[in-house]
């Protein structure tokens, strides 16, 4: 197995709204991703096995100094391998890349230890609502 992972790669929509929908535990959908990332994005990680999709994070910006981790997700049999410490760590050289100076993300709680111990990130003060 050799993943690689590709800056603003080139995927199809149908294989990533399942992806999506296998990580996030919901019916695949019919998201139009790509015009989704042009509009709002700096930039996605896309992660390859093989020519297959395995993972995704989406890195949206304010145009300037802050970036923001969105949608990391990864197939089911790939997880637990590094491949999103990879998808993570390529969205931060990127972000880097582009002059940001602070890539925030929010998680739940389970996944702090991934990014947190895993990625690097540190405990903020944020704030928050439900909408």
């Amino acid at each position: 197995m050799t993943i690689t992972y590709e800056w603003r790669g080139d995927f199809d929509d149908v294989s990533l709204n399942a992806l999506h929908a296998e990580g996030f535990g919901h019916p695949p959908d019919r998201t139009a991703w790509r015009a989704r990332l042009q509009r709002h994005s700096l930039g996605w990680v896309c992660a390859w096995d093989d020519g297959s999709l395995i993972g995704f994070v989406n890195v949206i910006w304010d145009g300037g100094a802050h970036a923001f981790i969105l949608d990391t997700v990864v197939a089911r049999q790939h997880r637990a391998q590094g491949v999103g410490v990879g998808l993570v760590a390529t969205a931060t050289e990127e972000a880097r890349a582009a002059k940001c100076e602070w890539l925030h993300v929010d998680f739940e709680e389970h996944l702090r230890p991934f990014y947190y111990d895993a990625c690097g990130f540190r405990s903020t003060a944020a704030g928050l609502i439900a909408l």
